[in-house]
C-alpha cells in the first residue's frame, strides 16, 4: 500500500509546513508529490526550499517559482506579491535559483499527473474555477488523476460520459471510468475561507482521497513576514484563510 501526501502553494510558509510534514509522518505517508509555489508570499523560502528538496520528490513549477528564478517583469503581479519576488530574488542562492530554475511545468508520476495550473496551457499559470475551465484542462488530460493548485480553493472536479461535475472538497473514493482534476488546497496561504494548512493523501491502492487540514502557529508565520519587512497584508490575511 502507498499512501502519497500532494503538496502545493507553499509559500515560504515554514510553521504551515514543518505541521504538514510532522502530520504526514503520523499517517504513514510513504510518498510526496508537489504542484508547486513552494516560494512567495511568505518570509522563509530558503528553509522551505530546503526542507521540499530533502522528500526527493517531484515538484512542479509554480508561477512564484518561475518569477523568482527567471527575473522576468513583475507587471501582472499585484504590488505585495512582487515585492516578495523580488525580496526572495535577494534571499535565495545561485543553487536555489537553478534548482527553481529546473522544475517542470508538469509531469506524470506513479499513474497520475501533476501540473500547478492547468494541463491545457501550463506555462500561463491559467485559472481553474468552473466547469467550463475544468473541461478544458480534461481534454488534456491523459490520466484518470490529476492534482494541481494555483487557486489555493481545495476543490475536485469529475468528468464522466454525463459531463464534467464540482464538487466541495471531500474523503471519496475514486470511480472507474471517470476523470478527476483535484486542486490540494494550499499548505502556506489558504483562501477558502478556512486558515488552517491543507494538503491531500492520495491511497493509491484503496484508489481513495482524503483532505487533510491542520492547526498551525498563525502568529508565529504572520511575526516572521513583519520581521522580514515584507507587506503586513501578507500577514493578516493568513489569519482569515483568504
Amino acid at each position: 500500500m502507498s499512501k502519497i501526501a500532494i503538496l502545493g502553494d507553499i509559500h515560504s510558509n515554514l510553521d504551515a509546513l514543518e505541521v504538514v510534514l510532522a502530520d504526514c509522518r503520523a499517517q504513514g505517508v510513504t510518498d510526496y508529490l508537489c504542484t508547486g509555489d513552494v516560494v512567495g508570499y511568505n518570509a522563509c523560502p530558503h528553509e522551505c526550499m530546503e526542507k521540499i528538496r530533502e522528500l526527493g520528490c517531484p515538484v512542479m513549477m509554480g508561477n512564484h517559482d518561475f518569477y523568482v528564478c527567471s527575473e522576468q517583469n513583475l507587471d501582472d503581479f499585484n504590488p505585495a506579491a512582487a515585492m516578495v519576488v523580488e525580496w526572495t530574488r535577494r534571499q535565495l542562492t545561485a543553487d536555489e535559483i537553478s534548482w527553481l530554475r529546473a522544475l517542470p511545468f508538469t509531469t506524470t508520476v506513479k499513474g497520475v499527473t501533476l501540473v500547478h495550473s492547468t494541463m491545457d496551457n501550463p506555462e500561463n499559470f491559467g485559472y481553474v474555477f468552473d466547469n467550463l475551465q475544468a473541461d478544458a484542462n480534461f481534454v488534456m488530460q491523459k490520466t484518470p488523476l490529476c492534482f494541481h493548485g494555483h487557486t489555493h480553493c481545495p476543490m475536485i472536479y469529475e468528468k464522466s460520459m454525463s459531463g464534467v461535475y464540482r464538487i466541495d472538497p471531500q474523503d471519496f473514493r475514486l470511480q472507474m471510468g471517470r476523470k478527476y482534476f483535484i486542486n490540494v488546497g494550499s499548505v502556506g496561504q489558504p483562501r477558502d475561507g478556512d486558515p488552517r494548512a491543507t494538503y491531500v493523501i492520495y491511497d493509491n491502492m484503496a484508489k481513495t482521497i482524503q483532505y487533510r487540514r491542520l492547526e498551525y502557529d498563525i502568529p508565529a508565520a504572520q511575526a516572521r513576514i513583519r520581521a522580514a519587512g515584507l507587506p503586513d497584508r501578507l500577514a493578516e490575511r493568513l489569519q482569515y484563510g483568504h
